[in-house]
């Protein structure tokens, strides 16, 4: 039951923050989103607010890695894995209300705690991309564990700031990994 009720609380924050926004959501309206009494939140959440809004980022993003490890479950190559990983990640990130209402509207209430948990964010890209360049060639000499660090720190990077380059375009996205990630990790390129 411990599992269902902090769900509820997770999902009766994220709804709260969807509809009032960062700043504007109280604990209480999480707990009533959830149906628990306040003093439940803070059974789970003994930190209060702050502890809530780093909890249903992490929940986020959580369940954005289970969408993402589908959509890529059955590329056949690394360079599909990437091209398609990018193209989700890219359209997942624009389609998030929350995650776009929030930036356009209180970025700095948001960006603090994703810096915050930007050495997690790494280490989880790191491992689902070391456990998914499992069964792909690399160029001798680059171990599974420092490709995986490196091309989790370019997707980040590009992510965040593509330049002149359209994530939404797949033939752009094919040409910006074959360019930029599979160099030097990927025999032959």
């Amino acid at each position: 039951m411990g599992d269902d009720v902090r769900t509820r609380l997770l999902e009766g924050a994220y709804a709260c923050i969807a509809e009032k926004g960062l700043a504007a959501t109280s604990l209480e309206d999480a707990a009533r989103a959830a149906g628990v009494s306040r003093a439940t939140l803070y059974r789970y959440f003994p930190g209060g607010r702050e502890e809530l809004v780093r909890a249903v980022i992490s929940y986020e993003t959580l369940r954005f890695f289970e969408r993402l490890a589908q959509a890529v479950a059955t590329a056949p190559d690394l360079e599909s894995l990437l091209v398609e990983g990018i193209l989700v990640a890219h359209r997942s990130i624009l389609e998030h209300a929350v995650l776009q209402k929030v930036l356009e509207t209180e970025p700095e209430l948001l960006l603090p705690q994703l810096s915050l948990q930007s050495a997690q964010l790494l280490g989880l890209l790191s491992a689902f991309f070391e456990a998914h360049l499992g069964p792909h060639d690399l160029a001798e000499g680059v171990g599974r564990k420092e490709a995986a660090d490196y091309v989790a720190r370019l997707t980040l990077s590009f992510i965040s700031s593509p330049g002149d380059w359209d994530l939404a375009d797949p033939a752009q996205v094919a040409e910006l990994v074959r360019s930029e990630f599979l160099a030097g990790l990927v025999p032959g390129r």
